[in-house]
């Protein structure tokens, strides 16, 4: 069973950039869908991007397309998450999470697992 700790949040001003960072124990990457997700105050936790080993595919929430860019890297067994240009909405509390390594799960962000502790990105002026 993977664990996943994820890390790289803080505040930011609006227009910065963040890398955030998923590291896995217990289990090597390569062999899942790695998903991020988010949740802000008052709202539901939203899927923000995905990455399937199967076929390499990667998924975008609309509203982070072109600013965002989701990766990994096998040999540090740790997925990452940059994001550019940031906005106040993006402001929430980052959480990443495996799925079976299948384009079905991670474009439509279901069926993960393994969820980490979450880190706080604070996007404000």
């Amino acid at each position: 069973q993977v664990r996943l700790v994820e890390s790289g949040g803080g505040l930011v001003e609006p227009g910065g950039s963040l890398r955030l960072s998923c590291a896995a124990s217990g289990g090597n990457l390569d062999n899942y869908a790695i998903g991020w997700f988010r949740q802000a105050p008052g709202k539901e936790r939203e899927g923000v991007s995905c990455i399937s080993n199967s076929d390499g595919s990667t998924y975008y929430t609309d509203s982070v397309k072109g600013r965002f860019t989701i990766s990994r890297d096998n040999a540090k067994n740790t997925v990452f998450l940059q994001m550019n240009s940031l906005k106040p909405e993006d402001t929430a509390v980052y959480y990443c999470a495996e799925a079976p390594p299948h384009y079905y799960y991670c474009s439509n962000y279901i069926g993960f697992g393994s969820w980490g502790q979450g880190t706080q990105v604070t996007v404000s002026s």
